[in-house]
C-alpha cells in the first residue's frame, strides 16, 4: 500500500484526467478501501481541490473547476509536451506572452526529474525549426482568446478588418475555426453580407463586442478547415497559375500532392484538372513533373515557353539511345 503523501499525489493525478471515476476504480488503482478513498478524497478538499461526487451508474469522483488554479500532477510525456510548447510560445509566436512563457518554463524545468529535463534539452538542442521565407506576425492573445470563445459559443462577431493595403471594413461573422499556419494566424468564418466563406489574418482582426446572437454552426469548408486555409494562403501567394488536365484519376493526383499545391476536380473516372500555380515558373513546372502522370497545359503561356525550355534542355543532357544491332 501506497504512503498517504504519495497516495495522494496518486489519487490527485487520477483525477486530473477528463473523466468520472467510481469509488470501487480508485480503491482498486490504489490498492486501498472505498473508505479509504473516500476519506482521501475529503483531504483533498480540504486542501482546496474542488473534488466533485455523484451517485449512479455513470457517476463517481470528478476534479471540478475552482476559483484557484490548484498544483497540476504531469505525467513524464505531459511535461515535455507543454515544456516544448512552452518554448515555441517563448519565441515569439504570441504577442506579449515571451516573459510570461519563460516564467513558467523555468518554473517547471527547475522542478523536472533529471530524466525529463535531459529529455527536453536534448529536444530543444537537437531540433532546428526551417526558417520561414517571411517572418511571424505574432497575435494579441486577448483576440485569440475572443475568437476561439465565439468559435466555441457559436457566436456571430462584429470585427474591424485590415487588408494588405492597411484599408479597415467593418464585418460581421460566423466564426468557425481558429487556424495556425506556417507562422500565422487565421480565422476562417462564414460572412454574413457577403453569403460566403471567408479568411482573415488575426494579427488585422480588432473584434468588437459584445458578441452578437447565436448561430447554427456548419460543416467547415470543404470538410476541413485546415485545408480551406492552406489552398487560401497558398493561392494567394501564386505569382503564376496554371489549370493542367493530368490523364490520371483525380484519387491518384491527390495522393500525390498537398492541398498546398492546388486543387484536383474529376472529369471523368480516367482524368481529372488540376487548378494549381507557384511563386515561379521553376516551383509550377517542379509540381507538374512530379506528378508522375502525363498532363496537357494549356495556359499560361510563360509556362508553355518555360516547359518547352526545359524539355529542350533535358535532351540535350541525355546521351541518344543506341541504336539496335
Amino acid at each position: 500500500m501506497l504512503e498517504t503523501s504519495a497516495r495522494l499525489l496518486r489519487l490527485l493525478s487520477l483525477l486530473q484526467s477528463s473523466r468520472a471515476w467510481p469509488g470501487s476504480e480508485l480503491a482498486e488503482r490504489l490498492g486501498v478501501t472505498g473508505r479509504t478513498v473516500r476519506n482521501d478524497v475529503e483531504r483533498l478538499r480540504e486542501l482546496g481541490y474542488p473534488v466533485d461526487a455523484t451517485r449512479g451508474s455513470t457517476g463517481g469522483y470528478r476534479l471540478a473547476s475552482g476559483a484557484a488554479m490548484p498544483p497540476l500532477l504531469l505525467e513524464d510525456e505531459e511535461a515535455v509536451a507543454v515544456t516544448i510548447g512552452l518554448r515555441t510560445v517563448a519565441q515569439g509566436a504570441l504577442a506579449g506572452m515571451e516573459e510570461t512563457s519563460l516564467q513558467a518554463l523555468a518554473k517547471l524545468e527547475q522542478v523536472m526529474p533529471a530524466r525529463l529535463r535531459r529529455r527536453v534539452r536534448t529536444l530543444q538542442r537537437y531540433m532546428v525549426p526551417v526558417p520561414a521565407d517571411k517572418p511571424g506576425v505574432p497575435v494579441d492573445p486577448d483576440v485569440l482568446t475572443t475568437l476561439v470563445s465565439a468559435c466555441r459559443d457559436h457566436e456571430r462577431l462584429r470585427l474591424d478588418y485590415r487588408d494588405h493595403a492597411g484599408e479597415s471594413t467593418r464585418r460581421t461573422v460566423e466564426p468557425q475555426r481558429v487556424v495556425n499556419w506556417g507562422r500565422r494566424w487565421y480565422l476562417v468564418a462564414w460572412d454574413v453580407d457577403r453569403d460566403d466563406w471567408r479568411t482573415f489574418r488575426i494579427d488585422r482582426i480588432t473584434p468588437r463586442t459584445p458578441t452578437g446572437p447565436r448561430f447554427a454552426p456548419r460543416e467547415d469548408p470543404g470538410g476541413n478547415a485546415a485545408e480551406y486555409v492552406s489552398r487560401k494562403v497558398s493561392a494567394a501567394a501564386w505569382r503564376y497559375r496554371a489549370r493542367v488536365v493530368v490523364h490520371a484519376p483525380a484519387a491518384a493526383v491527390l495522393e500525390r500532392i498537398n492541398p498546398a499545391v492546388g486543387v484536383v476536380e474529376p472529369l471523368d473516372d480516367h482524368t481529372c484538372v488540376l487548378d494549381t500555380g507557384a511563386d515561379s515558373l521553376d516551383t509550377l513546372a517542379v509540381h507538374l513533373g512530379m506528378l508522375g502522370y502525363d498532363f496537357d497545359a494549356t495556359e499560361p503561356p510563360e509556362l508553355l515557353t518555360h516547359l518547352r525550355a526545359l524539355t529542350t534542355r533535358y535532351a540535350r543532357s541525355t546521351p541518344p539511345d543506341p541504336q539496335p544491332m
